[in-house]
């Protein structure tokens, strides 16, 4: 995946498309981007992401409400300009039907905009969600509330969720795992560097403040921070590292229900289950049992008032986005500036537009597909598609270092990979959902709640291999394991730059061929991915001397990552990474066999100066296009399974050889890599 999904939690970096059309402007009035943004006063041996990319860095500086800018963030400004347009019809709109799609966008839009009202109200409209966990006397009262937290603002304790089963892709399964924490990773708790003992510090002060803001005084939120830090350093010191849950077979421990209740009993989690919405439980996979462990002993260590102090900042900080300014703000100034660098937020009609996107995506993505996607998106992404499947096939016939039998288990897998793009044909059915324009943050606990029920209700159920994950204009893309299927929503198809002229075949398969397609079919076959079956299922299809041949490869990309240094002296993290470096790794071979078959690459066409190759390697590093601020990159790091763009381009590259003869890179240049260190797995 671009950027990392669990199965119940999305998150993402972004996935552009170069799939473009004519459009009336003239060709000898086209500037090209490709020649535009290199920067001739880096050589292309010492850093080429800087070389193809710095001259659009030195003349387009990070805006103040974001903590990067690049490629990315201008789709998005093209997306969020086309939602806003929709967001707005459907609230000013005087023909809405109560119930209609237009209707619950436009109300949805219009209560997050009315600040006038969500500033007088402050927190009055959470007040009695707070005088819920004050009302707590009880551990039992606790996991109650704990519960409701689940299905309307945040995952307090632990993450749980309804997904396919990883050993029966048919059923789905109830998942629990480690979670709980309100720092983005476990690492913040404990690291000894500057950074990290700085964000400690500020989160402490940041948490004393949201405490005040209801109506604490001084004394006692510095208690209550206090409090939760403790409390929260606890459960971090009993959560696996991020890199050690990556083994899909290490997180899957299914066990009875019975054998769940006996093992945690100070959780009681029939409580909890009813209260999410589940019933006639027969297992659970359980993800890291040790954390578990831990926690239910924390039940019994830590006073009640103690985890309703946590609980509390919970919530808060759930909801702060959909309240009043100033607890907006304090949650920003610490998520936003403290963790990411960002000095000052979004104008409001953006976070509006994205969190009515985030909350309605599904209805909003109805009315996108008829009045922005363009005709012929879905041929046009199958066509690249296949193009890249059967280069994959080629090379994955003429291995030298996976054995015949396994050859066949492989191809049979890469065969049997499903491609959904564009969008959905079906929508799911939000017509149960209530919205109108009283209270904006009530809006959206409603609306979490309604996507809450909506995944408790397939357990028990057989698993819908037809469903998305994502929205048509969402930007970006996914491999879903246990479906072994590719999901790329119709919204990749905008790039900026090249609104009015076609892209040329070594865009297109620099970008839609091999950042895309190549990396989400690598993903089948990474670290993770390779793990399992043509059905979806956990498996061992391989042979130990396969595995073993395999692994060593996946050793040698830990090892090239691990010695960047991404930012300050923090080293990226190779074990957490190596699934999407390997991904990266593999889908730009893809997407470079494949533009070799195009007539631009055999006819040698040159265009703006440049020659295919060089065209293909520029184009792979715009794909990847984004400057980011210190702080962003120092908390992607630590936290997250992507290395940072730059390390994108600089990593994949460094092991093509076809890229060392394209720029006349040489042994002694730093981005040179020694034959016997070079990378190739597929």
């Amino acid at each position: 995946m671009k950027r990392h999904i669990m199965q119940f939690t999305r998150t993402m970096l972004l996935i552009p498309f170069l799939v473009l059309f004519l459009n009336g402007q003239s060709k000898d009035s086209f500037v090209d981007p490709l020649v535009s943004h290199i920067d001739p006063s880096v050589k292309p041996g010492d850093d080429f992401f800087l070389y193809a990319n710095g001259t659009w860095f030195k003349e387009h500086p990070i805006p103040a409400d974001q903590q990067s800018y690049g490629i990315f963030q201008l789709i998005q400004d093209t997306i969020n300009a086309q939602i806003r347009t929709v967001c707005e019809s459907s609230a000013f709109s005087k023909s809405n039907t109560k119930g209609s799609e237009k209707q619950k966008i436009g109300d949805f839009f219009f209560s997050g905009m009315d600040s006038v009202t969500l500033n007088k109200d402050g927190i009055s409209g959470i007040r009695q969600d707070i005088e819920k966990i004050e009302a707590v006397r009880s551990v039992t009262d606790l996991i109650a509330v704990s519960a409701y937290m689940h299905t309307t603002a945040g995952s307090p304790l632990f993450s749980l969720g309804v997904g396919q089963d990883d050993k029966i892709s048919s059923k789905n399964a109830i998942f629990i795992w480690q979670g709980g924490l309100s720092l983005p990773d476990r690492n913040y708790y404990f690291d000894t560097d500057g950074r990290a003992v700085d964000i400690r510090s500020k989160f402490s002060a940041h948490i004393a403040r949201v405490f005040t803001l209801i109506g604490y005084d001084t004394a006692q939120a510095r208690l209550a921070a206090g409090i939760v830090l403790k409390l929260e350093t606890a459960i971090a010191q009993s959560s696996r590292k991020r890199e050690e849950t990556r083994d899909p077979l290490k997180n899957y421990n299914k066990i009875s229900y019975p054998q769940l209740i006996a093992s945690t009993a100070d959780i009681d989690w029939n409580i909890f289950m009813n209260g999410v919405g589940l019933k006639n439980i027969d297992t659970v996979i359980v993800g890291q049992p040790e954390f578990f462990t831990a926690l239910n002993g924390y039940l019994k260590t830590y006073s009640l008032d103690e985890w309703k102090k946590y609980l509390t900042y919970h919530f808060v900080r759930g909801v702060a986005s959909f309240i009043d300014d100033k607890t907006y703000m304090e949650v920003f100034s610490f998520y936003g500036t403290a963790l990411r660098g960002i000095p000052e937020p979004k104008p409001r009609w953006k976070r509006v537009v994205e969190q009515t996107d985030g909350s309605l995506g599904e209805l909003i993505g109805q009315v996108y597909v008829k009045d922005y996607l363009p005709k012929g998106t879905k041929e046009k992404l199958l066509e690249i598609g296949n193009a890249i499947k059967t280069v994959y096939a080629e090379r994955m016939k003429k291995l030298d270092w996976m054995s015949e039998g396994t050859k066949v288990k492989a191809l049979k897998k890469l065969d049997a990979i499903i491609m959904k793009v564009g969008y959905p044909d079906k929508w799911k059915d939000m017509s149960s959902l209530s919205i109108d324009r009283s209270s904006y943050v009530r809006n959206v606990l409603a609306v979490n709640k309604w996507y809450s029920s909506y995944m408790m209700s397939k357990y028990g159920k057989p698993v819908d291999r037809t469903e998305w994950d994502m929205e048509p204009q969402t930007y970006n893309a996914y491999y879903n394991p246990s479906n072994n299927e590719i999901v790329v929503p119709g919204c990749n198809i905008l790039v900026p730059g090249y609104e009015h002229v076609m892209a040329d075949d070594a865009l297109l398969y620099s970008v839609i061929g091999g950042s895309t397609f190549g990396h989400e079919m690598t993903h089948g076959f990474d670290d993770q991915g390779s793990k399992y079956n043509a059905e979806g299922n956990l498996d061992n299809w391989w042979t130990s001397e396969d595995s073993i041949k395999f692994t060593d490869k996946t050793k040698m990309v830990v090892k090239q990552f691990n010695e960047y240094i991404a930012v300050d002296s923090l080293h990226i993290n190779g074990e957490l990474t190596q699934g999407e470096n390997i991904a990266d790794i593999g889908g730009i071979m893809m997407g470079y066999e494949a533009f070799k078959k195009t007539d631009q690459y055999r006819k040698k066409i040159t265009i703006g100066g440049l020659n295919p190759d060089q065209r293909f390697f520029l184009g792979y590093a715009m794909a990847w296009m984004e400057n980011e601020r210190p702080e962003a990159v120092a908390n992607q790091v630590r936290s997250n399974e992507h290395s940072p763009s730059k390390f994108r381009v600089l990593g994949p590259l460094s092991n093509m050889p076809e890229f060392f003869s394209t720029f006349g890179i040489k042994a002694g240049d730093p981005m040179w890599r020694a034959m016997e260190a070079r990378i190739t797995i597929w």
